[in-house]
């Protein structure tokens, strides 16, 4: 899947990058209390990320593969 934007009452909360609709699922079921936060009535949806939190993503990244790390291992960031 392409990064995805999870959105708290439509309010962009991190930049993932799931490998497929299943995976996305899980990740919203269990970190729901982390995506949630400080709003634990809050609404959480998704979509595609745009130009500037892709760039963070992809900043993410970086960072990530510079300490040895695959693109296979990484999942997203907080934003």
């Amino acid at each position: 899947m392409l990064p995805t934007t999870i959105l708290i009452d439509e309010a962009p909360r991190c930049v993932v990058r799931p490998t497929d609709t299943k995976d996305l699922n899980r990740f919203l079921r269990n970190g729901k209390a982390y995506l949630l936060g400080d709003k634990p009535g809050g609404v959480i949806s998704h979509r595609t990320a745009e130009p500037s939190e892709l760039e963070k993503w992809s900043s993410g990244l970086a960072l990530h593969r510079a300490w040895g790390g695959s693109e296979d291992e990484f999942f997203g960031i907080p934003l």
